[in-house]
């Protein structure tokens, strides 16, 4: 016959991978809360987060006001073409998307759709200049140096109009642009006080940089009702009213050596 010490022992041993067991258990129960909040909150952030990109670029394609033409010759008359700027190869070359938007703003111009061009890009740098490139490429095509103005300070759709407006005292005008990008930038000129329609300038097909662009745009959309309802700063300047001279507005020449407009920092 076991000794009562003995029966206690084996009890307690017996007892030990219970206890582990329900302990374990209970930590198990512990973290499933957890889990099911953080499932649901990420669901509720992502609901969230579709919505808003749902509504932004409803809104964007429901408010934006004004014609869209695909040829120049279709176009009515305007006081203005106003070209946003596009990438600007490494070796100094327009891309194929900034060369057909140039393409269609000469177009307008050789038509009689427009008295002048009003070229805006990215010139955060020398050795990067999406106006200066546009412009030399206008000049090249015929068109009089004397009617083609330059944004230097067009880092984005948004600060192109806006500075269209205040800076350049445009008050109607054709904007120059891709389908994808057309919607936005008519929406972005009205909030800028702009009366504006659009030229197409799909000349070419784009490939893999082209659905890469219908993607982006679908956020850019969001971005800019945002940009627009935030009343977010772009960049001024002094005075460059359209009806005076080009030239004040093509800022100095480069320094010497200065590498393509394109060119990749080393």
């Amino acid at each position: 016959m076991a000794s009562p010490a003995a029966s206690v022992c084996r009890v307690t041993a017996a007892s030990q991978p219970i206890a582990t067991l329900e302990a374990r258990a209970g930590t198990r129960r512990s973290r499933g809360p957890w889990k099911r909040r953080v499932l649901i909150g990420t669901a509720v952030i992502g609901t969230l987060g579709l919505l808003a990109l749902v509504t932004t670029n409803a809104f964007v394609l429901l408010k934006a006001e004004g014609r869209i033409w695909s040829e120049a010759s279709e176009a009515e008359h305007a006081q203005v073409a106003i070209v946003p700027g596009a990438l600007v190869n490494p070796d100094g070359t327009m891309s194929t998307m900034l060369g057909d938007r140039v393409a269609q703003a000469e177009a307008l111009w050789k038509a009689g759709k427009v008295d002048r061009i009003l070229v805006s890009g990215d010139h955060g740098r020398w050795r990067y200049d999406e106006p200066t490139t546009m412009r030399r490429a206008l000049i090249e095509a015929g068109v009089p140096a004397r009617v083609i103005f330059t944004d230097h300070a067009g880092f984005n759709t948004k600060a192109t109009m806006e500075r269209a407006h205040a800076i350049f005292d445009v008050e109607d005008a054709i904007v120059v642009t891709q389908g994808f990008h057309m919607k936005r930038s008519l929406f972005l000129a009205e909030s800028a006080g702009l009366e504006a329609n659009g030229l197409t300038s799909d000349l070419h097909p784009y490939g893999a940089q082209g659905l890469k662009s219908d993607v982006r745009e679908v956020l850019s959309r969001t971005k800019a009702v945002l940009d627009v309802f935030a009343n977010r700063p772009v960049t001024g300047g002094a005075p460059i009213p359209i009806t005076g001279p080009a030239h004040a507005s093509w800022g100095p020449e480069p320094p010497p050596g200065t590498p393509p407009a394109g060119a990749p920092v080393p």
